[in-house]
């Protein structure tokens, strides 16, 4: 394991170094022609100055412009965005007090301390983004297996090491 994590570090370590590079032509090459930019038909520049020319407004957008429910929309939309805000305010204050109650319920021991508070956020925090509660208990699921199915192999192989090797379990007193 030491060495994996040895040789794992040397690579990762010098990824973060930052260097700078200097380039310069070397002393025994002779120098080039230079050119200037105007003669790189990349970089030409157009002759004569440009203007903007804001173009008239067609038969479809005159029509959209005077009707009467593109102004409808406008006004509904300012009346509903403070709503919407303080909504997403509201529903932000009910995780934090979720979060807080957690905190506050959790006298004790340290496991309380530790799993209440992000539960109590957790499950508010589920109420209003139902979707990525979801994919987070999906990911989370996983995870858990993986973990719970990594520590019983382990187990599993310390007992056979300790246990079943020795002899302990197989000629114990009583079992035969």
């Amino acid at each position: 394991m030491f060495r994996v994590i040895q040789r794992s570090m040397g690579p990762a370590s010098l990824s973060l170094l930052t260097f700078k590079v200097y380039a310069a032509p070397k002393k025994d090459s002779p120098p080039k022609n230079s050119m200037e930019v105007d003669e790189l038909s990349l970089y030409s520049v157009p002759e004569g100055q440009l203007k903007y020319v804001e173009e008239s407004r067609g038969p479809l957008e005159e029509s959209i412009s005077d009707e009467p429910y593109t102004s409808w929309c406008q006004k509904t939309y300012f009346q509903s965005k403070p709503k919407m805000q303080s909504l997403v305010q509201w529903g932000l204050g009910v995780i934090g007090f979720a979060g807080l109650s957690g905190f506050l319920s959790a006298r004790g021991s340290i496991i309380k301390k530790l799993v209440y508070p992000p539960g109590f956020v957790g499950l508010a925090a589920s109420l209003y983004y139902p979707q990525q509660a979801i994919v987070f208990a999906q990911v989370s699921g996983e995870r858990l297996y993986d973990w719970g199915l990594r520590g019983y192999i382990i187990i599993e192989d310390l007992w056979k090491e300790n246990f079943q090797k020795s002899g302990n379990v197989k000629n114990s007193p009583g079992t035969k």
